[in-house]
């Protein structure tokens, strides 16, 4: 049997990334601040890992303004949601491996 653990996404080893991803999971969309309060992180904290998720294609961003305020907001991209989703595989074939 092939160790479920290989197929954990390094991408989402770190825990804001987990949350990033697991918020756009179930939200169409979430602004950089809805992200920062929900998560309760720090705008440089959020924005480092933000980059990486971009960089790695899993997220996607629009920057607007809302009349002279900036405004940017996340979407989870499919090739994001494909790569999450085999990780949260990876998790639970780990978890039922150990029941067993």
């Amino acid at each position: 049997m092939k160790n479920p653990i290989l197929n954990l996404n390094k991408a989402f080893e770190n825990k804001v990334r987990l949350g990033v991803m697991a918020a756009l999971m179930v939200n169409l969309k979430l602004s950089f601040n809805e992200l920062k309060e929900l998560l309760e992180l720090t705008d440089g904290n959020l924005a480092s890992h933000l980059k990486a998720l971009e960089k790695a294609e899993y997220i996607e961003v629009n920057k607007t303004f809302i009349g002279r305020k900036p405004n940017t907001t996340y979407k989870i991209t499919l090739l994001g949601k494909q790569a999450f989703e085999l990780h949260l595989k990876a998790l639970e074939e780990l978890i039922n491996q150990q029941k067993q």
